[in-house]
């Protein structure tokens, strides 16, 4: 069984600054990506941000400059350093792993359950 404990969520004010911080746990293989979501109140789920276990990232042009994506191979573990934060960026978000498990050909995605950013005055 594989969990996503996600933690550092909270509330901050418009340029404040948060850290968010993921751990994968359980009998994992390998990695190949790991990832961060959001989903605001009545909004469809979106990319936050994305690294591969090569180090490459991808990021939502709304985050670009503002949000640093940062992994740790050996601890299995993902960060999002959240920067110059916005009311706009309020939402839960989500950590995600494409993983490949003991035995299994095929990588699986996996889900932790949420942590709550509020960003307001």
């Amino acid at each position: 069984q594989v969990q996503l404990v996600e933690s550092g969520g909270g509330s901050v004010q418009p340029g404040g600054t948060l850290r968010l911080s993921c751990a994968a746990a359980g009998r994992i293989f390998s990695i190949i990506a790991m990832g961060w979501y959001r989903q605001a109140p009545g909004k469809q789920r979106e990319l936050v941000a994305t690294i591969t276990s090569g180090g490459t990232t991808n990021y939502a042009d709304s985050v670009k400059g503002r949000f640093t994506i940062s992994r740790d191979n050996a601890k299995s573990t993902v960060n999002l350093q959240m920067n110059s934060l916005k009311p706009e960026d309020t939402a839960v978000y989500y950590c995600n792993a494409d993983l490949v498990l003991p035995g299994v050909p095929q990588a699986g995605d996996y889900w932790g359950s949420g942590t709550q950013v509020t960003v307001s005055s």
